[in-house]
């Protein structure tokens, strides 16, 4: 009798662990209507999990800097497609396409980013 009040706790624990393991905001904060394109320069590269991101300038319509973060994909999907964490470097020149933000604030979901020598890096397994 006393083991049964001790497995009861263990399966909902266990029951729930897949759960959480599981969620993710996933891409709903980006509006794949309002895509943009940028000549931007590396400021910082985060190559981490659940999202690597890419901290970048670009010059606004004034000519002023604007402080802009791409998030793409984890760090894992990257390394099979070559990523590594010195892949993008502060100060390199980059054109990064993607999703702005529902919000407004200056985050895109990343959806292609070529090098200053016209090579794309590939980022979702289908390209």
């Amino acid at each position: 009798m006393k083991s049964a009040y001790f497995r009861v706790p263990l399966v909902v624990l266990a029951l729930s662990i897949p759960v959480a393991a599981f969620a993710h905001h996933g891409w709903a904060a980006f509006n794949s209507d309002d895509n943009v394109t940028f000549q931007a320069t590396v400021t910082e590269f985060h190559f981490f999990n659940p999202h690597t991101v890419i901290e970048f300038t670009v010059k606004n319509e004034k000519g002023q800097a604007e402080k802009w973060q791409g998030e793409l994909t984890s760090l894992t999907r990257l390394a099979t497609k070559g990523w590594t964490p010195t892949t993008l470097e502060p100060g390199d020149k980059i054109t990064i396409s993607g999703h702005k933000a529902r919000s407004g604030v200056h985050v895109m979901r990343v959806m292609k980013v070529m090098t200053a020598d016209g090579k794309d890096l590939k980022i979702e397994l289908g390209n």
